[in-house]
Parts: C-alpha cells; sequence; structure tokens
C-alpha cells in the first residue's frame, strides 16, 4: 500500500490538471481518434522506490476528459488513487516507468502516418535536419507485441533503453515516445508524426537524401545542448 505524502498529492493534483491539456494536444494535432491513445505522468516520491503514475481513464472521450478523471497508478500498475479503470495500456506505462528511472512521460497513439510505419515494420530513416535535432537518428521500429500484459512496456524499453530516439513505431501498432515529462513526451509525439508524414511524401517524390552520421550528430548536439539554452 502506497502512503501519499502532501508533497505527492500536490504533483498527483498538477498531474491531473496538466493531463487534461496535454490530452488536448493529441486531438489538436490529430494523433488520436474516438477514444484511443493516452499520455501519463510520473509522481516522484523521496526515496524513488514509491514512485506512481497519472493515466488517462480507458473509454473516456476526449471531449469529457476532466482531471479528476485521471487515475493514479503505481509502478506495478495497480491503481491506487481513482474511481475509473485506467487505460488498457497502462501495464506499458507501468513497465517504462520501472525501467526507465529518468523518464517523466509516456505518450502512446495512432498516428496515421508514424502508424503506417509502424505496419509495414520499417524504421524512419534520418533524413531530415529536424529529424536529427529531436530524434538524433532513426526512429526505429520495437517488436510486435499485444496489450494485456508487459509485453509491450519490455518492447518499448529493449528497443529505447540507449538509444536517443524518444519515440518508437511498434510493429503493427502504433507510436510510443518518453520524455522527461509529459509535455516533452507529447512533444516527441507529435514530431514523429510530422517526419513519419514528410517521410512518406518524400518517398512518393524520389529516394531521400540521406545525413551523415557526423551532420546528425552534430545538429543533435547543437539542438539539445544549445538551442534554447
Amino acid at each position: 500500500m502506497t502512503t501519499l505524502t502532501p508533497a505527492m498529492d500536490a504533483q498527483i493534483q498538477q498531474a491531473r490538471e496538466a493531463l487534461v491539456k496535454h490530452h488536448q494536444e493529441l486531438v489538436i494535432n490529430n494523433l488520436v481518434v474516438w477514444t484511443g491513445g493516452n499520455v501519463s505522468q510520473r509522481i516522484r516520491s523521496i526515496d524513488g522506490l514509491s514512485d506512481l503514475f497519472v493515466i488517462k481513464p480507458s473509454g473516456v472521450s476526449y471531449s469529457d476528459l476532466r482531471a479528476e478523471h485521471m487515475v493514479v497508478c503505481d509502478l506495478n500498475g495497480n491503481v491506487v488513487e481513482g474511481n475509473l479503470s485506467p487505460s488498457s495500456d497502462t501495464a506499458a506505462h507501468a513497465y517504462v516507468y520501472s525501467n526507465l528511472p529518468d523518464i517523466g512521460g509516456v505518450v502512446h497513439t495512432h498516428s496515421n502516418y508514424a502508424t503506417a510505419w509502424a505496419a509495414i515494420g520499417r524504421e524512419i530513416p534520418c533524413f531530415l535536419t529536424a529529424m536529427a535535432d529531436e530524434f538524433g537518428g532513426p526512429i526505429p521500429v520495437g517488436p510486435f507485441a499485444v496489450i494485456g500484459d508487459d509485453s509491450i512496456g519490455r518492447g518499448i524499453v529493449e528497443t529505447l533503453r540507449g538509444h536517443r530516439s524518444p519515440a518508437v513505431l511498434m510493429q503493427n501498432h502504433g507510436v510510443f515516445t518518453i520524455g522527461k515529462d509529459a509535455r516533452s513526451a507529447v512533444k516527441a509525439a507529435v514530431m514523429c508524426e510530422d517526419v513519419a508524414k514528410s517521410a512518406q511524401i518524400a518517398y512518393s517524390i524520389g529516394e531521400p537524401i540521406p545525413l551523415t552520421q557526423a551532420q546528425i550528430d552534430g545538429l543533435y548536439n547543437r539542438y539539445q545542448n544549445v538551442y534554447g539554452n
């Protein structure tokens, strides 16, 4: 049984409110349809051993989503607080948080262009400067896995651990993105769909010109460490 401290209670309330806005970003950017997709935010404990996360409830329309609907879970995926059932992807989020302690936000979408790449099991090559900036290389493909246990989470972690990309295309499924917080993970989901669309258009015209590894490294380092600082 997790004991919530006042600090964690405050984090939870802030996360509930922020997640309503983050989910609306998925709608605004055409990354989701109906009730599919989800965003979660880690809640950090003092000892780091009792972290929780807040996630979208299952089956609730985006237009109806309210802060009080969000569900709080522990890192085993058990509900700690909330009156609704958590997302069907809760086990995947829980596994990511359990195994990537620096990650504070996770997003899942079935956005059209990126999911099309996932459907053919093909990574998105890095041939745009914006892609080098955000992803530091190609966007990789993770293994096929079905909802129901932590198989999807395992595939996400195995693919992204040690990889610069904050996005993974889970084969035959969709997109998962990670970040230091939920907002960062949402940004990665938006950018993933954008470059997936550009890549598809480019291939319909001809053969895209790849960036060299040196170019990718230089762009990534500048964007991550200099740009905006």
